[in-house]
C-alpha cells in the first residue's frame, strides 16, 4: 500500500473553547484529486490548513507523506504543499514581480511557462496584476503557487468568487495538474462541482467524518 498524502490520526481542534474538528482519522491519498465537501462551517478549511500547518491541531497527528507536520520546517513544507486560497491575492506590480514573491529566481521565460502551465498567454508576463480579471488573477495565484514546484496544491474553494466559465477554467487546470503529477486537495460544498472533479471525496460535518467515498 502506498503512503498516504496526508494522514490525520486522532486530530482534534479547538478555537476560542469551541470544537471545530473533533477525532478526525482519515487517509488523504496521493493521486487525482481528493475532494474535501461538507456545509459551510463543517471543518473543511480548517482540516485544509492543518497540513501545512496554518494552523496546528490541539490534539493528534498530520502527517505529510509519513513525517509528522509538527517535525518539519514550516517554510520548506509551504514550498512542497502550496495553497490557492477563496480570493486570488495580487499584489501590486507585474505579474512577473508577482511570481517572484514565490521564487526570486524566476526569469522571464520560467515566468512564460508558469504562465502557460495555468493557461495565460506569454504577454501577460509584463500586465499589472491588480488589472487582471478575478478568474485570470485565480490563475496567476495558481501559477505564483507552482512556483516552488510543489508537491500538492490545497485549493480553498477557489471558484466561488468566479463566474462558471472561469469556474470551470480553475476545475480542467486542477486536473491538468494531477495529470502532471501534482496532487490536489480541494475543498467545496458545490454538489456539482464535486461530482465533476473528485476522484475521492472526505465529507465533514460538524467537525467530524461522515463518510469517504471515491
Amino acid at each position: 500500500m502506498s503512503t498516504p498524502l496526508f494522514a490525520f490520526d486522532d486530530v482534534g481542534l479547538e478555537v476560542d473553547g469551541a470544537v471545530i474538528l473533533d477525532a478526525i482519522t482519515v487517509e488523504l491519498p496521493a493521486d487525482g484529486v481528493v475532494v474535501v465537501a461538507g456545509a459551510s462551517g463543517s471543518g473543511k478549511s480548517s482540516l485544509l490548513r492543518l497540513c501545512n500547518r496554518l494552523v496546528a491541531p490541539s490534539t493528534g497527528t498530520v502527517r505529510f507523506r509519513g513525517d509528522d507536520v509538527a517535525a518539519l520546517d514550516v517554510r520548506r513544507l509551504r514550498r512542497r504543499v502550496g495553497m490557492v486560497f477563496q480570493r486570488p491575492t495580487p499584489f501590486p506590480g507585474t505579474v512577473h514581480e508577482n511570481l517572484r514573491v514565490a521564487e526570486p529566481s524566476l526569469d522571464e521565460d520560467g515566468a512564460i511557462a508558469l504562465l502557460a502551465s495555468v493557461g495565460l498567454p506569454a504577454e501577460f508576463v509584463e500586465r499589472e496584476a491588480l488589472t487582471l480579471s478575478g478568474g485570470e488573477a485565480q490563475r496567476m495565484c495558481t501559477a505564483r503557487t507552482l512556483a516552488t514546484r510543489p508537491e500538492a496544491v490545497l485549493m480553498d474553494e477557489p471558484t466561488s468568487a468566479l463566474d462558471e466559465d472561469n469556474a470551470r477554467g480553475v476545475e480542467e487546470l486542477a486536473r491538468s495538474l494531477v495529470g502532471a503529477g501534482v496532487s490536489i486537495v480541494w475543498v467545496t460544498h458545490d454538489r456539482a462541482q464535486i461530482d465533476r472533479i473528485a476522484d475521492v471525496v472526505i465529507r465533514l460535518d460538524g467537525g467530524r467524518i461522515v463518510s469517504g467515498e471515491s
